[in-house]
């Protein structure tokens, strides 16, 4: 799998925020073709983000699948295609501009949905029996649409978890994976053997810069709210989201503080190869997803590991099992004059479950639908599981579409590097601004 598949590049999704919005005078009132028929000869176009061999591999199974379904319909599929290149073809439109697109930055749903660059999938969804709640599980459904306009549908599920170093768990007389984060706490602790100024063993990297140790990923084990349903920021008075920063500033302070967790997290080389902090032992619990598993094998690497849900706050113990989920996601093209044709395609890749599943297990991800999820074709490695149990988990939950898609998370990412390193202590100051700052950049961007 390639490392963009998975990893969510917060700057690389703001930095299109422009681009999608001036797609909007361009795409939003561009008649796209829903009145083609969908059995009559054609060729659509699909553009994608997959590139390792693998994956390119299952999607075009996946296709080959689809068109002996559909005769009539032929797919041409165009490869490691960025948002960037995305953006710059729905605003140009034309015949060479994509009918169905998909993305890995779920971030930018709220634009693709705001600017009409992707048509709405309801009436589609309506017309074909197709009910999105009994299909899919909430959180994909959450982060696939944006105030009720559904433009995309989930392709394949990330679902975060803890993976943990057996062995090292063993040597420490740990004889199972933490559940409550005060157990996490104590066990990173008790798994750090500290070297002079740096460590020759970390329990864990909680670092906002340690690959995904983010605060989006810590808060969601704290159920936060982001926006108010008016729309505004929530992160000045959300309990959950402020607990989550002080939690991870105070295991911060207890693994020996910020500049020397900093001066360790240095020496990792690698988040995406074989050369990963937890797959060289660097560090003994690690936040991640269900591809690190594949990583590990694909590597045939030393490290024996398990899998386990993130730990939650103790008093949140009953909703043990939930964690943060995400996704690629995929939809129409408002400027496809052959959106009948595509939306076949489109219910193929999203809804049929041998399709969902053949294609999950070889890329190794979550299944993105509930069917899918249950069947008895899903991969039963045991690793793989917990993150199929986490997908599933009805506390589970996600970050929010956005006009200007991630930049919100920018803004809160920022207030974590500045309240860990102790350039600020005023947590709540910070979010205050941080609050009036989101909105600004929201109503800018509408």
């Amino acid at each position: 799998m390639s490392a963009s598949r998975h990893h969510r590049h917060l700057a690389a999704a703001a930095a299109t925020v422009a681009l999608v919005l001036t797609t909007a005078a361009c795409t939003g009132s561009a008649g796209g073709g829903a009145s083609d028929d969908p059995n009559a000869k054609t060729t659509i176009t699909f553009w994608h983000g997959w590139s390792a061999p693998n994956e390119v591999k299952a999607i075009k199974d996946n296709i080959a699948a689809f068109e002996k379904k559909h005769p009539n319909i032929t797919v041409k599929a165009v490869g490691n295609i960025t948002d960037d290149k995305i953006n710059q073809a729905l605003r140009a439109g034309g015949p060479k501009a994509p009918d169905v697109v998909s993305s890995f930055t779920t971030d930018n749903v709220g634009e693709f949905c705001t600017s009409h660059a992707f048509i709405d999938l309801k009436p589609m969804m309506k017309k074909s029996g197709i009910d999105p709640e009994a299909t899919f599980p909430s959180a994909q459904l959450d982060y696939t649409q944006f105030e009720g306009n559904q433009c995309s549908l989930p392709l394949l599920s990330d679902a975060y978890g803890l993976y943990y170093n057996k062995t090292m768990f063993a040597k420490a007389g740990i004889s199972s994976p933490p559940r409550t984060l005060s157990e996490f706490d104590a066990d990173a602790v008790k798994l750090t053997k500290s070297a002079g100024d740096s460590y020759s063993q970390l329990g864990f990297m909680p670092n906002y810069h340690g690959y995904e140790s983010t605060i989006t990923h810590f808060a969601a084990q704290f159920n936060p709210t982001y926006f108010t349903s008016s729309g505004k920021a929530a992160v000045a008075d959300d309990p959950g989201l402020k607990r989550a920063y002080e939690w991870q500033k105070n295991l911060v302070d207890a693994l020996g503080g910020y500049r020397k967790l900093e001066k360790y997290r240095t020496t990792f080389v690698d988040e995406f190869g074989a050369k990963n902090p937890f797959m060289t032992g660097q560090v003994a619990m690690a936040i991640d997803g269900e591809w690190r598993g594949g990583m590990i094998a694909d590597a045939g690497g030393p490290v024996d590991f398990g899998t386990a849900p993130f730990p939650v706050p103790d008093d949140l113990a009953d909703e043990y099992g939930k964690g943060y989920t995400s996704g690629t996601i995929i939809g129409i093209a408002n400027t496809s004059q052959k959106q009948n044709a595509a939306w076949e395609f489109v219910k193929f890749l999203t809804t049929d479950t041998n399709a969902v599943v053949d294609f999950a297990n070889a890329i190794h991800n979550v299944p993105s639908t509930k069917a899918a999820l249950a069947s008895p074709k899903v991969d039963k490695d045991p690793s793989f599981q917990t993150f199929l149990e986490v997908a599933q988990n009805q506390h589970s939950n996600t970050t929010p579409a956005s006009p200007n898609g991630g930049a919100y998370q920018l803004t809160l990412q920022n207030v974590g590097y500045a309240y860990e390193s102790g350039k600020t202590n005023d947590l709540q100051g910070a979010l205050d601004k941080a609050a009036k700052q989101i909105d600004t950049d929201v109503a800018q961007a509408q």
